[in-house]
């Protein structure tokens, strides 16, 4: 009897529930299958949420992993462009479809389905998460490896479900967080609740989560194929966060030789043989970075290499596992070095960060500078405020007048400009001066008074 019961068991899958710490490996497409986004938009001006949209729809034509792939949405779809896949992939309901929706006649409706591939959660993050955890950890619990996608505002993530992101971490969970429409002053206009620069520094608190910022295509490519690969090939449980924005601009074709630095966290976009600065960029905030370069260039000669930065959670955490290692081995004959520290020990300068995130995203990488090499951190720390992308930068300073003037004052700083070089930028640029800091209280919150009502007496000989 004993023995029947355990055929039937194993005939059934096994006891459950059960856990496993290998799965099948998926048969993950080469690079090229983001050919369309690695040759650059083509003088097509895309956001990279919109970028992130056509990487998930080159996967779900892959047969070897289309029905792996699993597009999560709590109720943004629309914002995100992902209404193309309503019909297409059909949203899973249980019971199907039971009323008309109103947007019928459209081509691209709303379609919910029994056999739906697409998950549209409503105003429920909690519940989209535990949906992505559910899938994230499904090649452990059903031997099923599921390729989850969940693209939400990226305020809306760790800030709401943090706890259910470290217990999917805690799970070995792998798939794919999407922060879109993130950067303090890139989603203009929507205020403190909506405006997005902490959610790296939230990510970075979670050992296996790996998060990247990138600026463009090409590097959101790379990304998600090195992930695909690290969680469906290699089988390392880890899974992804990547901050998505919805600022369009124009996107080069993918230089040679940048993978790797892309994977890495850093890489030299823009070289200039006589730089005498190094000029560091994240996300969005790159363009300003490359702007700034030119000015520094055009108007004070001084000349500085660009880079991208598309992770410093990546390059702290690498910085402090080589810090690690050397302390713990003090015979080694060879010293372990960080990869900024490699990247910037061959050039000279000061280093000059900006992002669209907190100060402390990018001033994790200090100490892994190469000969303590003097460093300024611009970020957005400080609530949101509803203006337009200009004013928010100039007031967070992170545009590519305070990087001008950041750069400037350093470089005075270290008796390489007279300081009133500093001083003439400041005017030049028509800097604000005197205005308090981004992140500080409102000494008198803004009240509106209320009109005067003079109340009209009425009656009898009036």
């Amino acid at each position: 009897e004993m023995k029947y019961m355990k055929a039937r068991r194993e005939a059934l899958g096994g006891y459950l529930p059960a856990r496993r710490r290998e799965s099948e490996s998926l048969a993950i497409p080469d690079l090229s299958v983001f050919d369309a986004v690695l040759k650059g938009s083509g003088g097509k001006e895309q956001s990279t949420t919109m970028v992130m949209v056509r990487l998930i729809a080159a996967l779900l034509k892959e047969k070897a992993i289309k029905d792996r792939v699993v597009p999560i949405v709590p109720d943004e779809a629309r914002t995100f462009g992902l209404e193309g896949m309503f019909r297409q992939l059909g949203i899973y309901a249980a019971h199907g479809q039971k009323y008309t929706p109103e947007d019928q006649e459209q081509l691209m409706h709303y379609r919910e389905a029994k056999d739906g591939h697409m998950l549209q959660e409503g105003i429920n993050e909690a519940g989209a998460m535990s949906a992505w955890a559910a899938l994230a950890t499904s090649y452990s619990t059903n031997n099923l490896p599921m390729i989850p996608m969940y693209m939400y505002y990226s305020m809306f993530g760790f800030q709401r479900i943090g706890d259910i992101a470290w217990a999917a971490g805690d799970a070995q969970a792998q798939g794919f967080l999407l922060g879109a429409t993130a950067g303090r002053t890139t989603l203009n206009g929507e205020g403190l609740q909506h405006q997005d620069g902490h959610s790296h520094i939230l990510a970075n608190t979670i050992p296996n989560c790996v998060s990247y910022d990138p600026c463009f295509g090409y590097e959101l490519a790379v990304i998600v194929h090195d992930g695909l690969q690290r969680m469906y090939v290699n089988q390392e449980r880890v899974f992804y966060y990547l901050t998505v924005m919805n600022e369009n601009y124009e996107h080069p074709a993918m230089p040679e030789g940048v993978e790797e630095g892309i994977k890495r966290g850093m890489y030299l976009f823009e070289k200039d043989e006589k730089a005498t600065v190094q000029l560091l960029g994240s996300g969005v905030i790159l363009r300003e970075v490359i702007k700034a370069a030119k000015i520094l260039r055009d108007e004070y000669q001084i000349h500085s290499n660009v880079w991208s930065v598309t992770s410093f959670n990546e390059l702290a955490r690498d910085g402090m596992a080589c810090e690690e290692y050397n302390r713990l081995h003090p015979l080694a004959e060879e010293v372990k070095e960080s990869w900024v520290s490699k990247q910037l020990r061959g050039t000279e300068g000061i280093v000059v960060s900006a992002t669209d995130h907190m100060r402390a995203y990018s001033e994790q990488i200090r100490a892994y500078l190469p000969d303590g090499r003097p460093f300024v951190a611009l970020g957005t720390d400080g609530y949101g405020r509803s203006d337009t992308r200009a004013n928010l930068r100039s007031f967070f300073g992170v545009d590519a007048a305070h990087i001008v003037v950041a750069t400037l004052k350093k470089l005075a700083d270290e008796g390489e400009v007279d300081a009133r070089l500093v001083k003439d930028a400041i005017s030049n640029f028509e800097l604000d001066t005197d205005r308090p800091v981004a992140w500080a209280p409102q000494a008198h919150p803004e009240v509106q008074p209320v009109a005067e009502y003079n109340e009209t007496q009425t009656g009898e000989g009036n």
